[in-house]
């Protein structure tokens, strides 16, 4: 598709921390303007509790007041995004691997395998903005199957049944909801986020998700 993007995932140090080797997806591509508008106010913050030095009591504070290890603050916003977010791209995942062997038009397939190149990447980047500041990868109340674009477990089932044309239609028609989704979780924390750094990756996810849909729509 002839595009570039680069996403710094994680500093030098914490490539190291990882240990996962992850690398930056390349893509190219237009000009990355912003894909919502942006606000200048945030949500509120998350409560966080703050271990306090030997011999003294840990005590709890807002999370817009704690900077993380880069020097960002974050609410809860910021916080939910990221959790959904690991969830919703592993689904992105899922279907995109079932086009290696499933796609009946080999663009489609080709396109699918840089699907998942690409969010792969931001997974890792995502788990570790979470282990960053002592956060859960998951929250037992956020319900995935009501997250924007997801789709259910008998329709990515049915998917995976397919083959051809057939498949390819299905394919176009799921993922393609599924990248909405995502760009309307990622309009949210664009204008409800505290986290700068986090607000320009969610921004970049849209822009490129949004480029996708237009591919697949094309194919």
């Amino acid at each position: 598709m002839g595009r570039r993007r680069t996403m710094t995932l994680i500093t030098a140090g914490a490539v190291l921390a990882v240990a996962v080797g992850a690398v930056v997806a390349a893509r190219s591509g237009p000009d990355r303007s912003a894909a919502v508008p942006r606000s200048s106010s945030s949500a509120s913050p998350e409560r966080v509790v703050l271990p306090g030095r030997p011999g003294e009591s840990a005590r709890v504070t807002d999370s817009d007041q704690v900077k993380a290890p880069d020097g960002s603050t974050y609410n809860r916003i910021d916080t939910t995004f990221v959790q959904m977010m690991i969830v919703h791209h592993g689904q992105a995942i899922e279907m995109a691997d079932l086009a290696a062997e499933r796609a009946g038009d080999t663009r489609l397939r080709a396109l699918a395998g840089r699907i998942s190149a690409a969010q792969g990447p931001e997974v890792v980047w995502l788990k570790f903005w979470l282990k960053e500041r002592g956060l859960p990868e998951s929250d037992p109340s956020h319900d995935h199957s009501t997250m924007p674009g997801m789709q259910s477990p008998a329709d990515v089932t049915a998917l995976a049944g397919l083959s051809g044309t057939n498949f390819d239609n299905k394919f176009v028609t799921m993922m393609s909801a599924h990248h909405r989704g995502a760009q309307q979780m990622a309009g949210d924390v664009i204008r409800g986020g505290n986290d700068e750094r986090l607000r320009e990756v969610a921004n970049e996810m849209a822009v490129e998700q949004g480029s996708e849909i237009r591919r697949m729509q094309q194919l």
